[in-house]
C-alpha cells in the first residue's frame, strides 16, 4: 500500500513538473515570438479618428462620429485629476517598467482558482495597448501580445507620454473616448478645470462604464468616485479634510441637448451595433478603416425627426423607430435623453399583450377575437389587478378588450394558455425575462427588467410578416480598409405564429385604429393601420407612454418617458400616438392593404346566445339578420356548435272567433317575429317587436270573411309561415274551428 502511494505522488509531482514545464516553454516561446509585433505609434498618439457610416443609397451621413477629437495635453491637467487616474488604476505607474509583477503573480493565482481569466493585473501601459492594439477577448496569447508591446512602449516613451495617450484614448461610455470628451460630455466643461470629485468620478468609471455611469447607476458611480478619493488619500495625494469634503458632495451632472443627440444618433446606434456584431470597440473600428453600410432613410429620419419635436413634452425624455418589414432594416432612428436609450430597458406596459398574451392564445386556438369573456374583480393569490379606470365593464369580446386596452381580460387569457407559453412566445421574438418574472402582472408588463423601444418594436413585425419574425438592424454590412465584406445583414425568420393568428391579431389592433385607444390614427387613409398603446402607471402618475403602430409596408415605435420615473401627465399612449400620426401622415405606401391569408374565413354567429349565455356559436340558417353578426376566425378554429335558435319556420300561435259581428284575433307574440295581418287577402295590420299576448278586433263587413296571419322572423322573407282563418259572420260567439286551415 505504502509503494502503491509513492508511486502515486511521483506522479503527481512529475505530472506536475511537466505540466509547469511545458506552460513555460508555451509562454516563453510565444512571448518571444510577440517580441517582433510591431508598435503602431499613430495610433498612440493619433488626435482624431472616425468612423465612415453610409445610407441606404450608399451616401456619406454627415453625423459627428469623429473620436478624440479634443485632444487634452498633460500639462493642463490639474494634479489631482492625474493622480486620481493613478491612485485607483496603478499607484506605481512610475516605478514600474510596463509590467507590475506582483499584480500580475496575485492575478494569476485568482485566475487559477477560479478556472477563468478574470484577472488581468494591466497597468495603464497595458490597458493603452490594449486599447489601440489589440481586441478586449481574454486569452493568453492576446495577454502575451499585450506584455511584449508594453515592453515596447515603454522603451520608445516617457511616462508622460503614456499617461497623456492613455487619458486620451481611454473610454468613458457613452460614446466619449478620452478625458477631454468626457469632461465635456459630463460635466460641460474643459477638462483643465476639472474638480477633485469630478476628476474621482470619470477615474471611477473607466473599469465599467455602464456599471458606474452616474447617469443609469448614480449610487454605484457614487461608491465609486467615494473609493478613489479613499485610495488618494491613502497614497497622500489628498488630506482627509479634502477626502471627506468631496465623498460630502452629490454627483452633479450638466448635459446638453448638443450632447444627447450625439450619444441618440443613428450613427451612433449604428456604431454601437457594430462593435457587437465584430465584437470590438469603436475605436478599433474607427482604427481598421471599417465603413458601415446601413439601412438609413434620409427622408424618413427627417419625417420621424419632426413628428417627434412636434410632440415634445417638457421634461421627459423621448425616442422614435422604423423598421422596414420586408427587410427588417431600421429606416430612422430619433431619441433625445442623458443616456443610450437603446440600452435601457422600460416596461412596455399593455404593449406587451399582444405578443405575450392574445397573439399566443389565438395560436394555441384558445381564442378568437369574438370570443366573449367578464371584465369583473379578480383576486389571483395575493395579486388583485385593476383596470386603468378602476371599473368592471362586465362581458365584452377580446377584439374589445384589446383595442380599449381592459386588463383583466389579459390576465385571464393568460391563466388560460398559462405564463410558461406566453413567456415561451415572447421569448421567439427575442423578449427575455429575468428569472422573477413568474407572475400574472406579466400580461400588463409587469416584467423586472422591461424591454428596450428597439426590441419591443422589433417583436410587432411579426405580425404583417405573416407570423415570421427576425429582429432589426441598423446595418446592412461592414467593409474593412480594403472594402472587403467582413460582415453582411442576412435575416434569418423563423415561424413564430400561424399565418392566420398573426392575421387575426392584425385585424384586433385595427379595431383599436378605428374605435380603441389609437383612434387619433382613425382619419389616415393612406394605408391600414394596426396599433396598440400602452401606458406604465403609479398612483401620482404616469411615467411612460407608447404607441407601436404598423402597417403593411414598416413598423413605428415611439416611446416618451424618463429614467428617473418622475411622474407626468402622459396618458393613454396620448403623445406617441400623435407623433406616429405625424410621422405616417407624411408618408407615401404602395402597399395599403394587409394581406388576407387562406386560412382566414368569416361566418355568421348568433347574438342571442353571444348576449344571452356568452357563448360563440354559429347562426342557424333561419336565423334573422338582426340576430346574425359576421365574425372572423382561423379555419383552425372554427365554431362547431349552430344555435338552436331559429332551427325551424317561425310558428304562430294564434286564435280567432266571431264575436258581436267582429272577428277577434288573439295572438302569443314573440318579439323576434313580425307578423303581418290580411283581411279577405288585404293587408290589415302589421306588428312589429311585440311580445306576449295581442289581440286585434276587425270588423266583418261580409258575411263570410277570411283572416290570415304571416309571419317572417325579423328583417327576413325566406322563412315565411302563414295561419289563415275562415269566419262566418253571426251573433254568437262561436269558434270556427272547424274551418281554420294552415299554410306553410
Amino acid at each position: 500500500m505504502k509503494k502503491f502511494v509513492k508511486i502515486c505522488l511521483i506522479s503527481i509531482v512529475l505530472i506536475g513538473v511537466f505540466a509547469v514545464t511545458f506552460c513555460a516553454t508555451y509562454l516563453t516561446t510565444n512571448y518571444v515570438k510577440y517580441q517582433s509585433l510591431p508598435l503602431n505609434a499613430e495610433t498612440l498618439t493619433s488626435p482624431s479618428l472616425s468612423i465612415d457610416i453610409y445610407s441606404s443609397e450608399n451616401i456619406k451621413m454627415e453625423d459627428e462620429n469623429q473620436f478624440n477629437g479634443d485632444y487634452c495635453k498633460l500639462e493642463d491637467l490639474s494634479e489631482h485629476t492625474k493622480e486620481a487616474f493613478i491612485s485607483i488604476e496603478d499607484k506605481d505607474f512610475y516605478k514600474h517598467h510596463g509590467l507590475n509583477k506582483k499584480r500580475i503573480v496575485k492575478a494569476m493565482i485568482n485566475n487559477l482558482k477560479s478556472g477563468k481569466l478574470k484577472e488581468g493585473a494591466s497597468t495603464i501601459s497595458q490597458q493603452l495597448i490594449k486599447n489601440t492594439h489589440l481586441s478586449s477577448e481574454k486569452t493568453f496569447d492576446r495577454k502575451l501580445k499585450e506584455m511584449a508591446l508594453t515592453k515596447k512602449l515603454e522603451k520608445n516613451f516617457s511616462k508622460d507620454e503614456i499617461l497623456e495617450s492613455y487619458l486620451n484614448i481611454i473610454f468613458f461610455g457613452n460614446n466619449c473616448y478620452g478625458i477631454e470628451d468626457a469632461s465635456k460630455y459630463y460635466f460641460n466643461k474643459s477638462a483643465k478645470n476639472l474638480t477633485l470629485e469630478e476628476s474621482c468620478t470619470l477615474a471611477g468609471m473607466i473599469k465599467a462604464p455602464s456599471r458606474y455611469s452616474p447617469i443609469t447607476n448614480p449610487e454605484n458611480c457614487k461608491a465609486r468616485r467615494d473609493l478613489v478619493l479613499s485610495e488618494m488619500e491613502k497614497d497622500g495625494k489628498i488630506t482627509a479634510s479634502e477626502k471627506i469634503t468631496a465623498q460630502n458632495k452629490p454627483l452633479t451632472l450638466s448635459i446638453t441637448p448638443h450632447t444627447r443627440n450625439k450619444l441618440n444618433s443613428y450613427s451612433q446606434a449604428s456604431i454601437d451595433e457594430a462593435t457587437k456584431l465584430l465584437n470590438t470597440t469603436a475605436k478599433q473600428l474607427a482604427l481598421g478603416g471599417y465603413k458601415l453600410h446601413t439601412y438609413f432613410d434620409k427622408d424618413k429620419q427627417k419625417a420621424l425627426e419632426n413628428a417627434i419635436a412636434q410632440n415634445k413634452v417638457e421634461g421627459l425624455s423621448d425616442a422614435g423607430i422604423v423598421i422596414d418589414n420586408r427587410s427588417h432594416g431600421i429606416k430612422a432612428y430619433v431619441a433625445d435623453a442623458d443616456y443610450k436609450i437603446l440600452e435601457i430597458k422600460r416596461q412596455p406596459a399593455s404593449c406587451i399583450k399582444p405578443l405575450l398574451v392574445y397573439a399566443p392564445a389565438l395560436n394555441e386556438n384558445v381564442i378568437s377575437p369574438s370570443t366573449q369573456i367578464l371584465d369583473e374583480p379578480l383576486k389571483i393569490g395575493g395579486y388583485e389587478p385593476e383596470n386603468v379606470n378602476k371599473k368592471f365593464a362586465g362581458y365584452m369580446s377580446i377584439t374589445d378588450a384589446v383595442k380599449n386596452s381592459v386588463n383583466i381580460p389579459a390576465i385571464k387569457v393568460l391563466s388560460y394558455i398559462g405564463i410558461d407559453t406566453g413567456m415561451q412566445y415572447a421569448e421567439k421574438l427575442d423578449l427575455s425575462f429575468d428569472e422573477k418574472d413568474s407572475s400574472y402582472a406579466l400580461a400588463l408588463g409587469g416584467m423586472t427588467y422591461g424591454v428596450n423601444l428597439q426590441d419591443l418594436t422589433s417583436a410587432y413585425t411579426v405580425f404583417p410578416n405573416g407570423g415570421e419574425f427576425a429582429p432589426s438592424h441598423f446595418i446592412q454590412y461592414i467593409t474593412d480598409k480594403n472594402n472587403k465584406i467582413v460582415y453582411m445583414h442576412k435575416p434569418q425568420e423563423k415561424m413564430v405564429f400561424r399565418e392566420d393568428s398573426a392575421y387575426l391579431m392584425t385585424n384586433i389592433l385595427q379595431e383599436s385604429v378605428k374605435s380603441g385607444t389609437a383612434r387619433k390614427l382613425s382619419d389616415i387613409k393612406s394605408t391600414s393601420l394596426a396599433s396598440k398603446t400602452g401606458t406604465v402607471g403609479r398612483r401620482d402618475g404616469n411615467i411612460d407612454a407608447y404607441n407601436i403602430t404598423f402597417c403593411p409596408e414598416e413598423t413605428i415605435g415611439v416611446w416618451f418617458g424618463q429614467l428617473s420615473n418622475t411622474p407626468s401627465n402622459i396618458a393613454s399612449g396620448r403623445e406617441p400616438t400623435n407623433a406616429v400620426k405625424a410621422y405616417v401622415s407624411t408618408q407615401s405606401y404602395k402597399k395599403r392593404e394587409f394581406e388576407v391569408p387562406s386560412s382566414i374565413t368569416t361566418a355568421k354567429i348568433d347574438t342571442l346566445t353571444k348576449e344571452a349565455e356568452h357563448r360563440i356559436v354559429l347562426a342557424s340558417p333561419y336565423s334573422p339578420e338582426r340576430y346574425k353578426e359576421t365574425a372572423i376566425f382561423s379555419r383552425f378554429n372554427m365554431p362547431a356548435e349552430v344555435s338552436k335558435n331559429f332551427t325551424e319556420k317561425p310558428e304562430i300561435n294564434a286564435e280567432c272567433v266571431t264575436e258581436n259581428g267582429q272577428a277577434v284575433l288573439t295572438l302569443q307574440a314573440e318579439k323576434h317575429i313580425e307578423y303581418q295581418i290580411f283581411k279577405d287577402n288585404i293587408p290589415y295590420q302589421t306588428l312589429k317587436d311585440k311580445q306576449g299576448k295581442i289581440t286585434v278586433r276587425l270588423p266583418m263587413t261580409n258575411s263570410e270573411t277570411v283572416i290570415k296571419i304571416q309571419a317572417n322572423y325579423a328583417g327576413e322573407n325566406s322563412s315565411q309561415t302563414e295561419k289563415s282563418f275562415n269566419l262566418v259572420k253571426s251573433n254568437t260567439n262561436n269558434v270556427e274551428r272547424n274551418k281554420e286551415k294552415w299554410y306553410i
